[in-house]
């Protein structure tokens, strides 16, 4: 014990709970007394009040010369989430707008590089008579197709590097719990979903306006 005359006890732990901020330790009131051998004690109260009578209590709180101090815990809420709140939502933003280009670019570079390979397919298939949406179609297709499939997976690695990097910030002083949102997966699906359509959209347009006798004559 770290006050007092600073005794040295062996006491067992029932459970251990998980807190966030700091680390703390909590024993009943009674237990505490009779491991301290001194007469039950109070430091601070833990009050719920009424809205309609908060400021009558504080009043007589702060005319109280035995009260220290008074925390009110929804002040305090307000003003960590305002905080936090600033900090974060420019953080998320920043890799937000970063996971979004990467995203698009990733999609549609791989768009690009499938119609740069078949390229001599798909002017074989206009020659043959396929209609421009028909041949688009069958590009088209295999990347929507690769597309869903990748959507679980990102979800999955997604999921695996949030719990590592909250793993690497648990310390002392605070932890970060694990907690993903619904939302979040939608918000990931969408941004995918768009740059896919995008560069669909893009692939589209090169086929429709391939030269078909320069892209029959290049050798693979």
């Amino acid at each position: 014990v770290l006050e007092e005359r600073r005794p040295t006890r062996e006491i067992r732990v029932e459970r251990v709970v998980d807190e966030y901020i700091g680390m703390a330790a909590y024993m009943d009131r009674t237990a505490v007394s009779r491991l301290m051998a001194e007469a039950p004690s109070a430091s601070g109260a833990y009050l719920t009040v009424d809205d309609t009578h908060s400021r009558e209590l504080y009043r007589r709180l702060k005319q109280t010369p035995l009260v220290q101090g008074v925390f009110v815990r929804r002040s305090a809420l307000k003003t960590f989430r305002t905080m936090v709140g600033q900090t974060m939502g420019t953080m998320v933003g920043v890799y937000v707008l970063f996971a979004s280009m990467i995203a698009i670019g990733v999609v549609y570079n791989n768009a690009r590089i499938s119609l740069a390979e078949r390229a001599r397919e798909i002017g074989s298939l206009r020659v043959l008579g396929f209609h421009r949406r028909e041949v688009s179609y069958i590009l088209l297709g295999e990347l929507a197709i690769l597309t869903i499939i990748a959507l679980p997976v990102g979800w999955l690695l997604g999921y695996a590097l949030a719990a590592l990097m909250v793993g690497m910030f648990d310390t002392d002083l605070y932890r970060i719990p694990l907690v993903v949102q619904p939302a979040s997966y939608g918000y990931a699906a969408l941004i995918v979903i768009a740059a896919a359509t995008g560069a669909g959209w893009i692939v589209a347009r090169r086929i429709a306006g391939m030269d078909l006798v320069r892209v029959l004559k290049t050798r693979e």
